[in-house]
């Protein structure tokens, strides 16, 4: 099964759908989960912050939402997201396909390796999964091809100067909703993909006001039969299982953990 997270816009394309209520070790997700069909395949959808949008970026429950997904039966995760752009080579309604995450988070529960399982240290090299990745690029959709994701607490927007100081890096766009999400569902052995659509170009790549929350809206709202489009597709060019993308390596698991 496929696992989506992404806004309650998404419900719609669910034929079959089907509401679940899954509770987990770590609490409730962020809503009920929405079992249908997409793209051919069975999909699992939760609304990362929730159906009347509760959840703030650095408050949604990141490790019940996972643990739901995988306790359903899903394996591999998409993951929806609006950025900001850090270039201004990706223009307001670009799809990104990110390749490399970096981590500005803070105050956020990022593992389930705290507990009485044991310390465990999982490889994350590569955030994104290779045939999630493949997938998204390889269906005629034009996207852009990698970068790096940096995300931010929020839910605040970026300086200037923080901008600035992401661009020196060579970062492409900005979130922040992506960590400990990537880092969570590695630990829970699923394969990981994001589709990113740029919503603004962040403060400090061109003169102006900034970013504000009604311009993201807007652009979201504009561009999302495009991001549809794209998730339709990748997850219709997913494997059937899981392969040997290294995703669920279970090397640097704690002994006493346990998979839902």
């Amino acid at each position: 099964m496929v696992g989506v997270i992404g806004g309650s816009g998404f419900y719609s394309l669910l034929d079959d759908a089907e509401q679940h209520h899954v509770p987990t070790p770590y609490g409730d997700p962020s809503d009920v989960i929405t079992v249908g069909t997409l793209g051919g395949r069975q999909v699992a959808f939760v609304p990362r912050h929730g159906s009347d949008h509760r959840f703030a970026p650095h408050v949604v429950p990141y490790r019940a939402n996972l643990w739901a997904l995988r306790s359903l039966g899903v394996r591999q995760v998409v993951s929806l997201s609006a950025v900001g752009s850090l270039k201004a080579t990706l223009p307001t309604g670009t799809l990104v396909v990110p390749d490399q995450l970096a981590d500005r988070t803070h105050g956020r529960p990022h593992t389930y390796f705290d507990g009485a399982a044991g310390v465990g240290h999982v490889s994350f090299a590569d955030p994104y999964c290779r045939d999630g990745r493949a997938a998204a690029l390889g269906n005629g959709i034009e996207v852009s091809d990698g970068g790096t994701l940096v995300v931010v607490n929020g839910p605040r927007f970026s300086s200037r100067a923080e901008s600035l100081e992401f661009q020196a890096q060579g970062w492409s766009i900005i979130g922040m909703t992506a960590m400990p999400e990537a880092g969570l569902a590695r630990e829970l052995a699923l394969c990981y993909t994001t589709l990113a659509l740029v919503t603004d170009l962040d403060a400090g790549v061109e003169a102006g006001q900034g970013v504000t929350h009604a311009e993201v809206l807007a652009a979201f709202a504009a561009n999302l039969p495009r991001l549809r489009e794209l998730l339709v597709a990748t997850v219709a060019a997913l494997p059937a299982q899981q392969g040997d993308c290294g995703c669920a390596d279970p090397a640097g698991y704690p002994s006493g953990f346990q998979l839902p």
